[in-house]
């Protein structure tokens, strides 16, 4: 297929290698060029403008944010205006619902197809097309991307035709794992006071009642207070937790476990840790332990 891809940072870099890889035509837009270049030296073309990468049949979106997304998706170089009749907008980022919604109506408006599907994983995932894709939109072109999916995942969830149910899934993940770490941190500081082991701690929990992988991989962050380079960055992760806050009270679910997680973010960020990985609040429950 003939694919634009929008957004080459730590997630975006690995996911158009990968469809690169599986033999697809790509060309690639990033506000930094120098990223955009480095892919280039891979076979995918550059483009200049956001519009260039959506001649195609379809163009991917992996952007940090809402506003980032808003940026190449309008305006008269922007995706929904120039992306042809029939070819599908698949957005990986993970954004608010209601600006899924929006791209939804304004891609049915101007005859094009929208499908999001954010993924669950970290950068060393998206390398090796090991992410999960959960995602949403018209069955017909579900089935049409499914190859792409099968290109950068090792596995799709389909949440049904409403593309916003997608994101919704995703950031109550996301809340998930935030609300994991919290639990992580606090209990390592416990095991701390009382004279034990981060590491045998660790080794004792992943190997009998928690051996999921976000326990063994956060924890060993926390155990270690290995909080860079970061594999997700905090401003990222409140801004996650924020937006599953959000997603929540339009429908009146009270989420007071995220109120916690989002309380803890913000108090790493005003001690300074702006550039670490959003585990980092498990350093937060060390310090307020006096650890």
């Amino acid at each position: 297929m003939n694919i634009g891809f929008i957004g080459l940072g730590k997630m975006g870099r690995g996911i158009a290698e990968n469809l690169l890889k599986a033999g697809h035509a790509l060309v690639v837009y990033n506000r930094t060029r120098a990223r955009a270049e480095s892919l280039g030296t891979k076979g995918a073309s550059i483009a200049v403008t956001p519009a260039e990468c959506c001649k195609g049949d379809a163009v991917f979106t992996m952007l940090a944010d809402d506003a980032a997304v808003e940026a190449v998706a309008w305006g008269e170089s922007g995706i929904v205006a120039s992306l042809p009749p029939g070819a599908v907008h698949i957005s990986l980022s993970t954004i608010s619902v209601t600006l899924s919604t929006r791209l939804a109506e304004a891609h049915a408006s101007a005859g094009s197809e929208y499908v999001a599907a954010p993924v669950f994983g970290r950068p060393e995932a998206a390398a090796g097309a090991k992410l999960f894709v959960v995602a949403a939109g018209p069955a017909a072109f579900l089935s049409r991307c499914q190859p792409l999916f099968d290109a950068i995942g090792q596995r799709t969830y389909v949440t049904g035709e409403k593309p916003a149910t997608a994101n919704v899934v995703k950031l109550a993940g996301n809340f998930m794992l935030g609300a994991a770490v919290e639990s992580l941190g606090e209990a390592f500081a416990l095991v701390r006071k009382h004279g034990i082991a981060p590491a045998q701690f660790l080794e004792l929990i992943t190997s009998s009642i928690f051996p999921a992988p976000v326990y063994k991989s956060y924890g060993l962050q926390i155990a270690e207070e290995k909080y860079q380079p970061a594999g997700f960055q905090l401003p990222l992760g409140l801004k996650d937790i924020r937006l599953a806050m959000a997603a929540a009270e339009a429908v009146n679910v009270p989420l007071p476990l995220a109120s916690l997680v989002r309380d803890q973010m913000i108090a790493a960020l005003a001690r300074g840790y702006h550039e670490s990985d959003w585990s980092v609040i498990g350093k937060i429950a060390a310090e307020d332990a006096g650890l």
